[in-house]
């Protein structure tokens, strides 16, 4: 049976999918119609829909199979996996070289999300929940992401979100923000400067896969008052480690060090 909820149509549609991927083959609309215990015509119609997004294929005889959006949707669940199993050892090592939290973020539109973090065992500490969001232009790794996206991008995301200001430090000027990102870009390294949160200060890096694309952002987050310049080339050397461990050997930024060795 199907389960109610408020958006009945998604649950049939999931309810078909699911039937599909039981069949190693081909599957008639009579079957599927019979298994979702779905009237014929409503379910041509959510296949009907389904093939139109590529979620799902019919072949010639009008028969269904799952189809290619599917797998590209998988690939990303599986680059997703396979950054946060890379990081993690990287993670507790650099928490444990510095005494603060580390992040692990990647980016979704105009803001990153927090996937895994690895806690500061001190009482007073920064902590971030995996699962939340926040604007490219308030942190670390966002600013080097808008940067790697270019100028033209840069001022696109500006005009999307207005650049809301989230403390006295938060960055509204897009001049001032393509200027500041620019140059975290060709120091290898960014700083988030009680821009999102009054107290707390971070320093990111970006971390790249095999194909040279942005995988991700590594952080540290810490009280304004404990975070140290002198971090820096530690948290650079994990990004470099978390990136060649994807497969990315591009240059090596000037400042290297082997505490995470």
């Amino acid at each position: 049976m199907i389960k109610k909820s408020a958006i009945q149509v998604i649950d049939r549609a999931a309810l078909l999918l699911n039937i599909i991927a039981r069949y190693d083959d081909t599957v008639s609309l009579k079957i599927l119609s019979a298994e979702s215990e779905l009237h014929p015509s409503t379910a041509f119609r959510i296949l009907g829909s389904l093939v139109d997004n590529q979620y799902v294929e019919r072949d010639e005889a009008g028969h269904y199979r799952l189809g290619i959006k599917l797998l590209h949707l998988g690939s990303h669940v599986r680059q997703r996996v396979g950054l946060r199993h890379q990081a993690k050892p990287i993670m507790r090592k650099l928490r444990d070289a510095l005494g603060e939290t580390v992040n692990l973020t990647i980016r979704e539109n105009d803001e990153v999300i927090y996937v895994e973090r690895s806690i500061s065992v001190q009482m007073i500490r920064v902590q971030q929940i995996i699962g939340s969001r926040a604007p490219l232009h308030v942190t670390a790794v966002g600013k080097l992401m808008l940067a790697e996206a270019g100028e033209e991008e840069c001022r696109k995301y500006a005009t999307r979100t207005g650049l809301p200001e989230y403390t006295k430090n938060t960055i509204t000027d897009i001049d001032d923000l393509i200027i500041r990102s620019q140059q975290a870009q060709l120091n290898g390294f960014a700083y988030d400067d009680e821009e999102a949160e009054l107290g707390v200060g971070c320093i990111g890096v970006l971390i790249h896969n095999n194909t040279g694309d942005i995988a991700g952002g590594l952080s540290i987050s810490a009280p304004i008052d404990r975070r140290k310049e002198e971090w820096v080339p530690i948290v650079i050397e994990a990004g470099r480690q978390l990136s060649e461990s994807l497969g990315y050997y591009g240059k090596k930024p000037a400042a290297n060090q082997s505490q995470l060795a």
